[in-house]
């Protein structure tokens, strides 16, 4: 994943992915694919969460230092 990828295009193609399998629309040959997919893309989610949340901490630290 590239530094360019924003949290809601990620979301939104997981999302994507969930509905094709959910909905049996993504055939087999591809499902172990799809599914690797799936887990780049949580694990990119994750990451940008626990990054913003850190972020998001330290300046309420410092704002709470003034």
């Amino acid at each position: 994943m590239d530094q360019q990828t924003s949290y809601e295009s990620a979301y939104a193609e997981l999302q994507k992915i969930a509905r094709e399998i959910e909905t049996e629309t993504v055939s087999v040959d591809v499902l172990a694919e799809r599914v690797k997919r799936a887990a780049e893309l949580i694990s990119f989610c994750q990451d940008k969460l626990r990054k913003t949340e850190m972020e998001v901490s330290k300046i309420i630290e410092q704002m709470e230092k003034r």
